[in-house]
């Protein structure tokens, strides 16, 4: 069987497609022009398309992603709607329709982005209004809409308010909203895929022990999840894969388990599915999920990818480090467990092999009791951090009895800022302890100047972290006093 997708409703035959078009080029191809590139890097959301995947919450969710960053044939097999298959002039989508009554679009390139990230929002299962006389949260509307679902969507003309408001405007979806109605089946499984072009093959593997297979056979083959660093690289370097293996829909690769000592977390599992099958377990990671780029993102990127990258200012890392994370790896042989802190060896280097995949990530427990995430970066939301930490601290009695810090843009790989945690350990928790400590933080690894910051800004900000975290957290004592 060849490759295929159901757009729309409709099955379309993929025909002769090379391994890096991605899912963007292709649906225009189609004539699906609703859909735009605007940055080629997942940046401003004018290519959302919507996905039907395996829900959390229900059999099937309709999930948001960037086509531009996604190859075509990641979606063999799979169900994707674009702005069109919403609806029409003839009769508007829900979405759609507050859009434009709303005045939410103006020169409308960004528009069909918007209706499919909002669409997603509107989908989502537990979406709903809240009590009667409830006011409107921060960034939730009065019927539960969450304008987080929106964070990866840029509107270069019209400004905000008014899609805001078409957000805010939305009510439940009618009995009948096929969409709706077709959360209650299984999503179809991503099928097995096996293109051979001129320009490269295409393979996604059943399963683990095939993949592994295929690693050792083609060592210098491309491993690619989300697609969200990947796809970058394609679009705006003109980087090209003689052999893709795709592991994102792996079984093995997306389990999440809770034992008496530690959460594993699959390495093919999303960010937005980790947050949401956490739902707040380990609160560290609660608070960076907000801040880790867009919603659009999150949706395709994963724990295993994120780590596979080895950038030194991602985001992950430092969280991880913070909290003690083990990563398992796996090769045809078997498997073995390496501490994070251990596992970089340099400037996107590590120790895993060519053969080898990240099957899991595991955490230790019990959580350590006082966590933080303080992420410095020119924009709150959807930007690259100049300087990231993970705080994880445990205090008895008012003494910090075991201290664990990651840093995360200080070095040429995420590290632990081992001198500052002996500072902290065996001391007592108060400001004075915390500013002693932050002076040798400041002194913590060996930042560059470079177009984000300066070295003397970046060593700046790691010297306020710990009398932040300790404002925001301070000892009972002082408190009471």
């Amino acid at each position: 069987m060849g490759a295929a997708i159901k757009v729309n409703g409709r099955d379309i035959a993929m025909g002769d497609v090379a391994p890096h078009t991605s899912a963007l080029e292709w649906l225009r191809e189609q004539g699906l022009t609703g859909c735009k590139e605007g940055c080629g890097e997942g940046e401003c959301g004018a290519c959302s398309v919507l996905v039907a995947r395996p829900g959390v919450d229900s059999p099937t969710e309709w999930v948001a992603v960037n086509a531009c960053l996604l190859p075509a044939l990641g979606l063999d097999g799979q169900e994707v709607v674009t702005a069109e298959g919403l609806g029409g002039p003839e009769r508007l989508h829900p979405v759609q329709h507050e859009m434009a009554v709303r005045g939410g679009s103006q020169c409308g390139y960004c528009t069909p982005g918007f209706v499919c990230s909002m669409a997603a929002e509107f989908y989502r299962p537990g979406r709903a209004a809240a009590p009667e006389g409830t006011a409107a949260g921060q960034d939730h509307g009065p019927n539960g809409f969450d304008l987080h679902a929106l964070s990866g969507n840029l509107c270069r003309c019209t400004g905000y308010r008014p899609i805001r408001d078409a957000a805010y405007a939305l009510g439940p979806p009618a009995p009948d909203d096929p969409l709706a109605g077709r959360r209650r089946e299984p999503a179809a499984p991503a099928r097995p895929t096996c293109v051979r072009r001129d320009e490269g093959e295409f393979i996604r593997p059943a399963a683990l022990s095939e993949a592994l297979r295929l690693l050792r056979e083609q060592p210098g083959a491309t491993v690619v999840a989300g697609s969200t660093d990947w796809g970058v690289e394609v679009n705006l370097r003109g980087t090209r894969a003689r052999c893709v293996v795709a592991i994102d829909r792996i079984p093995e690769l997306r389990e999440l388990t809770t034992g008496a000592e530690h959460i594993e977390i699959g390495a093919a599992l999303t960010l937005s599915e980790i947050e949401r099958r956490l739902d707040g377990r380990v609160p560290l990671l609660g608070q960076l999920f907000p801040q880790f780029a867009s919603r659009l993102i999150r949706n395709s990127a994963t724990v295993g990818g994120n780590l596979g990258t080895g950038s030194p200012i991602g985001d992950l890392p430092p969280v991880l480090l913070a909290l003690g994370a083990d990563v398992v790896l796996a090769d045809a042989d078997g498997e073995r467990s390496v501490p994070l802190a251990d596992y970089y060896t340099g400037y996107r280097r590590s120790v895993r092999r060519a053969d080898e995949l990240i099957r899991a990530v595991r955490i230790p427990l019990p959580l350590a009791g006082l966590t933080a995430f303080h992420k410095i970066a020119k924009r709150r939301f959807d930007d690259i951090s100049s300087v990231a930490l993970g705080f994880a601290l445990d205090v008895a009695d008012g003494t910090v009895v075991r201290a664990r810090i990651g840093l995360g843009g200080v070095a040429a790989t995420p590290i632990r800022a081992r001198a500052t945690e002996a500072a902290l350990e065996g001391q007592p928790w108060t400001a004075e302890t915390a500013e002693a400590a932050a002076r040798v933080l400041r002194g913590e690894g060996t930042p560059l100047d470079d177009h984000r910051a300066s070295a003397g800004y970046r060593a700046a900000m790691l010297g306020q972290a710990l009398p932040k975290l300790y404002a925001e957290n301070p000892s009972p004592q002082e408190v009471a006093g």
